[in-house]
C-alpha cells in the first residue's frame, strides 16, 4: 500500500470511526468484546481498503465491510463464547440531578435489538442512523423494496417484543 493511499485511509477512519464504534456496540455485550471487534473491523476495513473502488460513500461501504464482520464474528462466537451481558455492569455517575430515562430506554432497545437475527439487527442499526432505504438496500446488497418490507417486519417484532 503507498503512503498516499495509507494516509488516505487513515484520515477516513478517523473521520468515519463512529460508525465502528456502533457496529460494536450493536454486536457485543462488553468493554474488551468492543475493542476485539473494533480492531477485527479496522483489520478488515485495512485489508479490503486497496479494493475500494468508490462506487459508493466511503461511509456506506465502511458499513458494509463493518457489519459483515461483525455478524461473521458474531456468528462464530454464538457457537463458542458465553459474555457478560454489557446491561448487567453499574455505572456510576456523579450528577445529583442526573436523569437515566434516555439510558434505560438504550438499554431496553439494544435487549431487543439482541432478540433479533443478524440481517434485523443491521437494518435497524443502519435505520437508527437514518440512512435512507437505497443506502440500506446498497450497504447489505438487498433490493431497496426488500429492504422496506424486512423492515416494516422488523418494526412490528421490536413493538411484540417491547410491549408484550
Amino acid at each position: 500500500m503507498t503512503k498516499e493511499l495509507e494516509h488516505n485511509f487513515v484520515e477516513l477512519l478517523e473521520k468515519h470511526q463512529k460508525i465502528v464504534h456502533k457496529v460494536c456496540r450493536l454486536y457485543t455485550n462488553n468493554y474488551d468484546a468492543h475493542n476485539d471487534l473494533f480492531q477485527e473491523i479496522t483489520i478488515q476495513l485495512w485489508k479490503a481498503y486497496p479494493k475500494f473502488r468508490g462506487d459508493a460513500k466511503f461511509s456506506t461501504w465502511m458499513y458494509r465491510v463493518g457489519l459483515n464482520t461483525a455478524i461473521t464474528l458474531y456468528r462464530k462466537s454464538k457457537r463458542t463464547i458465553n459474555t457478560q451481558e454489557f446491561d448487567n455492569v453499574e455505572f456510576k455517575i456523579s450528577a445529583e440531578d442526573y436523569d437515566d430515562t434516555e439510558e434505560q430506554q438504550l438499554k431496553l432497545l439494544y435487549k431487543a435489538v439482541r432478540q433479533l437475527n443478524d440481517i434485523e439487527k443491521a437494518l435497524v442499526f443502519l435505520y437508527l442512523e437514518d440512512k435512507n432505504y437505497r443506502e440500506i438496500s446498497e450497504t447489505l446488497g438487498i433490493s431497496e423494496v426488500n429492504a422496506r418490507v424486512k423492515m416494516n417486519r422488523v418494526k412490528t417484532k421490536l413493538k411484540t417484543i417491547l410491549n408484550p
